[in-house]
């Protein structure tokens, strides 16, 4: 059934360059953003997970979209996070695509915009970052509860709130998992980490903080609900990227760059629905200010899902979302001799992963033999799964998961992923898939380039040269 698009416009102003709808504030709907620090696909019940609950992500998906293919810019909290606020690829945001950086010049947030035209704006706990945006609150004003927010907005102004929790991001409350009730021998290891005891509990301490931020959702759409705010607010639950284990966090695999997404509006999306196509958190921008009638930011590359939204379809709605592009430069500085990253850029299509390695020589995980601020592998946060493998690298049967987690890498990596699809055995070199190889090559150069990707065009080492500010600040990545 089609639906009215029900911010008509009225009359338009310029305001800051942007086209803006004046029409009646309270037609204008709110938006309620939960993103969690480190939290990955598929854990979360909607998608299958055996052992960890997750009612309000499920709540919101059934009132709404579940989306399986969504994926992030970068793997990487600060490049992440600034895609979002942007709605463009990290590798055009300058110092802002590195761990730790400042937010650039002349990017405006969607938060920015929204209140440029009438929005009262704010965010709790981690917004923008970790980094430094010079005070510009690109993703609003800090509060300290939604409760606050709520108080001290004026009734007649509609909201975008940012709700930014800190969980799962380690460290961890050592078996907490196992005291909340969850049992080792439930959890399924993903293949790459050793079947072992020690990697079990791991795992089940980040379920418990990604329960804990479950719960910290549902008590704020509950507060709205009480507030008559529900209907009128376009809710968004995602991660800012994957879980902070081995071949997780920082690196452009599955686990690393898939996230968990499902959003809700009320009756004014069809309810109930899982998509396929793939999408990204840059999407996320687009979809915000198309929906409250404005312009997208200069120089956007996501696309918004309203279409996707608004649609009756399940599955594959949009057949021109077939594939999606991640990449990361620096996380942490993780190398021996040198302040620059591991760049890196990707492609996923339904079958297939692409990743392809600009300075292969450098060591993903980070540098065995420690950075030159101190830690060795240090791209990956210190952890009982991490431990176990350096641990036993040495062992026969365990020199296989030390390469997955920490080794280097090819300049090309291809995962078929009909017959791998926890992408643990690289194809790039077989005869028999040099057709694919070089499509989809050419399909992510040629993509690149279209974007403006300083690791094609030119300019690339900038990217080695942003300033990094987490030793001056003293907080893990």
């Amino acid at each position: 059934m089609k639906r009215i698009f029900f911010f008509c416009l009225l009359l338009t102003v310029n305001v800051g360059g942007l086209l803006f709808a004046d029409h009646h504030e309270s037609e204008r709907p709110n938006i309620f953003f939960a993103i969690a620090d480190d939290w990955g696909w598929p854990h979360a019940s909607s998608y299958g997970d055996r052992v960890i609950k997750t009612p309000a992500f499920d709540s919101i998906a059934a009132n709404g979209v579940l989306f399986t293919n969504a994926y992030i810019s970068a793997p990487t909290c600060t490049a992440s996070r600034n895609a979002i606020l942007t709605g463009q690829h990290f590798w055009r945001l300058k110092s802002g695509s590195a761990l730790f950086g400042n937010y650039p010049e002349g990017f405006p947030s969607y938060v920015q915009v929204l209140k440029e035209t009438g929005y009262f704006v704010g965010h709790y706990r981690k917004g923008f970052g970790p980094g430094s945006d010079g005070g510009k609150e690109v993703a609003g004003k800090k509060f300290g509860s939604l409760d606050a927010f709520l108080k001290e907005r004026p009734k007649d102004q509609p909201f975008c709130f940012w709700f930014g929790a800190s969980d799962p991001h380690r460290p961890y409350i050592l078996d907490s998992g196992i005291r909340a009730g969850m049992k080792p021998e439930d959890v399924q290891v993903p293949p790459f980490f050793p079947n072992v005891d020690a990697v079990r509990r791991d795992i089940l301490d980040y379920y418990w903080e990604v329960e804990r931020f479950d719960r910290q959702v549902g008590e704020a759409l509950a507060l709205l609900e009480t507030q008559g705010l529900s209907d009128n607010t376009i809710v968004v639950m995602a991660g800012d990227h994957g879980f902070p284990f081995p071949r997780g966090k920082a690196s452009l695999y599955d686990h690393g760059a898939r996230v968990p997404l499902a959003i809700k509006w009320h009756a004014q999306i069809p309810q109930n629905r899982v998509v396929t196509d793939f999408v990204s958190t840059t999407d996320l921008a687009p979809t915000f200010l198309e929906a409250t009638g404005l312009d997208m930011l200069p120089g956007t590359t996501g696309r918004s899902l309203l279409p996707i939204l608004r649609s009756e379809k399940e599955g594959r709605v949009s057949s021109d979302r077939e594939y999606v592009l991640t990449g990361k430069e620096r996380h942490t500085v993780a190398q021996i001799d040198h302040m620059g990253g591991t760049p890196m850029r990707a492609i996923r299509t339904d079958n297939f992963l692409y990743i392809h390695s600009f300075k292969p020589e450098r060591w993903p995980a980070g540098h065995p033999d420690g950075s030159i601020y101190g830690p060795t592998y240090s791209e990956v946060n210190e952890s009982p799964t991490k431990s176990y493998i350096i641990e036993h690298k040495d062992e026969p049967d365990m020199q296989i998961y030390w390469q997955l987690s920490f080794g280097l890498r090819p300049a090309d990596e291809l995962y078929d992923l009909r017959l791998d699809p926890y992408q643990m055995y690289n194809v790039a070199d077989r005869t028999e898939y040099a057709g694919t190889l070089k499509r989809l090559k050419e399909k992510l150069f040629s993509e690149l380039e279209k974007y403006e990707d300083p690791r094609v065009i030119g300019g690339a080492d900038a990217f080695d040269q942003y300033e990094y500010l987490g030793r001056l600040q003293g907080r893990p990545n």
